[in-house]
């Protein structure tokens, strides 16, 4: 079993073999959201499937008569991207093909934003054997692996079951309630920027959490988008975090997409799984009376 990243050559060698695997390819753009699906038609992973942020891995929501949007009332989070019920999640996996016994293997254009997305969805329902492709399609090609942009054909439907969840996900209800007790650690991944309040391109509210702490999502890959090593993310987090207990770190960003990098960080770097408050930001400053800081 691959978790939580594999290499271009492992991923090679995995197809090679004949495993029971399946490749997702979650590539995307925030500020075009065709761009990304356009992008997996014009070069792929043989075999692989397109997993579209708004529509696979988020709840698509109702559109009210007035333009405004709301997730439908199963919704497991709220914000910018909410996140589907698990229920919905397994029919969408079953709807391609995806079984339990099958290795996942999750990529992106993007330096793993989006594709960590599906890899902390499919640890939250259960399935353990997913792995982020390190270094995404240009560590693939790199390697020698081939792309195409053939048409994928469908796959049969499959009966996926959702196991125990084998990650946090937090509300934003607990978040205000461990505010004020103290319970969280909060790390914010945007933009020093948009964390300070200096600018805000997608949310009615600039600022941050308070008490939050800033590490960008960038800062847990390098300049060719693979995950540092462990041992520098350990020393990067224990900088940031000062003394306080990493077992009560909670992730988030705008949406709860870009804090997977962080979160999956931390496991790599030794630290046991995090909790991830997948509303965000987003959620978080859609109620004027909950506290906003800057700075």
């Amino acid at each position: 079993m691959y978790t939580p990243l594999i290499s271009a050559e492992q991923l090679l060698e995995l197809r090679a073999s004949g495993a029971r695997l399946m490749v997702f390819d979650c590539s995307f753009e925030l500020k075009n959201p065709a761009a990304g699906e356009e992008q997996y038609r014009q070069a792929h992973i043989p075999g692989a499937v397109y997993a579209h942020l708004d529509t696979a891995l988020s709840d698509e929501g109702v559109v009210n008569p007035d333009g405004t949007h709301h997730p439908h009332a199963d919704a497991a989070s709220g914000g910018r991207h909410p996140l589907p019920s698990r229920e919905k999640f397994g029919m969408w996996l079953s709807s391609v093909g995806f079984a339990n016994d099958m290795q996942a293997v999750v990529y992106d254009r993007q330096k793993s934003n989006y594709s960590g997305r599906l890899w902390w969805m499919l640890k939250w329902a259960g399935h353990d054997a997913v792995a982020v492709l390190d270094g995404g399609l240009q560590a693939w090609q790199a390697a020698g692996g081939e792309v195409t942009d053939r048409t994928e054909p469908g796959h049969f439907q499959s009966n996926f079951q959702l196991g125990r969840p084998l990650r946090r996900l937090v509300s934003v209800q607990e978040v205000a309630e461990g505010l004020t007790a103290g319970r969280h650690t909060l790390v914010d991944a945007r933009a020093a920027a948009r964390y300070r309040g200096e600018v805000e391109p997608l949310d009615p509210v600039a600022g941050h959490i308070p008490g939050a702490l800033n590490r960008p999502a960038v800062d847990s890959v390098d300049e060719q988008g693979r995950f540092k090593p462990p041992q520098q993310l350990r020393a990067e987090f224990d900088e940031l975090l000062q003394g306080r207990d990493p077992a009560t770190v909670v992730h988030h960003c705008g949406s709860g997409v870009s804090a997977v990098p962080n979160l999956i960080a931390m496991e790599l770097a030794g630290f046991a799984p995090s909790g991830l408050f997948a509303g965000s930001w987003s959620e978080w400053c859609g109620d004027p009376r909950r506290p906003v800081a800057k700075g």
